[in-house]
């Protein structure tokens, strides 16, 4: 009686100790989306006033599944699950910021990084980002050199591609220096010297700005329920084979992942492990991988699956056209 007692009491206790909830969570394979289709019977990339073309293949954007509340018996599950990692909850949702505030940024960024994938692919089509002067600093350094309406074009003779390129520029070079501005004013070239400010800790030139990329025709990314910044670069490609004749797969399912930023740079993201195994069960036969991202990929390959090395949209444009033309693009 006594051990059967103390059976039943231990059994009791290991149950009780595998349902509670522990400091981690699971990541694991999240759905995959092929941008150049339908998402709840809406097309993900949406163009009117312009033709599109149709491809034989897929783009398809990959993603983390997380499972945010984690008892022991899931840990030790996912612990020795080759598909899953098991981390510490803070890596996910940091200290002092609830689950809803985390999601809400991670919303945020992707909404963020589908205006980025816009603004890379329509510069890659023919379309530049303008920077035009919003209004200037009354007395502040450029007060009388610029006017608002003035398109910016260069800094000591570096082309302005963007306003973030705008602000790269100012602020490499120590506030004092007189900086040499190209701008248009009505059509007409000019330049103009401002000595930039320091103000808030960084050199400033007294102006506020605004970004414009006009282009004859509207175009709308509509995808729901996914969060962070990581389907930039799917993304733009997404964009680019719809308004370019050419098919970009070559009719193959090409999965990928990174961000985007508005000079088409791919950055590293998270869960590479995880996206490899959820583009493998959606078929695909290539994976795109941000340069940064390539050593963790190569650690955690999927047979016949290949990696290529991606650092920017134009890296991976030229990456599948190699693949169509039959060559072998660069390889994490």
């Amino acid at each position: 009686m006594t051990v059967l007692l103390g059976a039943l009491l231990t059994a009791l206790l290991s149950i009780g100790v595998l349902s509670v909830p522990i400091p981690y969570v699971v990541l694991g394979p999240g759905p995959t989306v092929n941008t150049l289709g339908a998402s709840d019977g809406k097309e993900v990339i949406q163009v009117t006033g312009r033709p599109t073309s149709t491809s034989a293949g897929q783009l398809r954007l990959t993603t983390v599944g997380v499972q945010p509340t984690v008892k022991l018996r899931s840990a030790l599950a996912g612990w020795f699950s080759p598909d899953e990692a098991v981390v510490p909850r803070e890596l996910v949702y940091p200290p002092g910021e609830s689950q809803e505030e985390v999601e809400k940024r991670n919303a945020e960024d992707f909404q963020n990084s589908q205006t980025s994938a816009e603004t890379a692919a329509l510069r890659e089509l023919g379309y530049p980002v303008q920077v035009l002067v919003k209004a200037v600093t009354p007395g502040g350094p450029s007060a009388g050199v610029l006017k608002p309406g003035d398109v910016l074009t260069s800094v000591d003779g570096q082309s302005v591609t963007s306003a973030a390129r705008l602000t790269e520029l100012i602020r490499a070079k120590p506030a004092g220096t007189p900086l040499k501005i190209g701008y248009l004013r009505e059509g007409a070239a000019a330049t103009a010297t401002v000595t930039s400010r320091e103000q808030d800790g960084r050199p400033r030139i007294g102006i506020e700005i605004d970004q414009q990329q006009p282009h004859p025709f509207t175009l709308k990314i509509d995808l729901g329920d996914i969060g962070g910044p990581s389907a930039g670069l799917m993304f733009a490609l997404g964009i680019v084979d719809k308004l370019e004749p050419a098919d970009l797969t070559g009719g193959k399912v090409i999965a990928g992942t990174g961000t985007i930023d508005d000079e088409g740079r791919v950055g590293p993201i998270g869960g590479i492990a995880q996206k490899l195994v959820g583009a493998k069960d959606a078929g695909a036969k290539v994976f795109l991988v941000p340069a940064d991202n390539c050593a963790e990929a190569v650690r955690n390959p999927q047979p016949d699956l290949p990696l290529l090395k991606i650092a920017t949209l134009d890296d991976a444009l030229k990456a599948l056209e190699t693949l169509r033309a039959g060559g072998q693009p660069t390889r994490c």
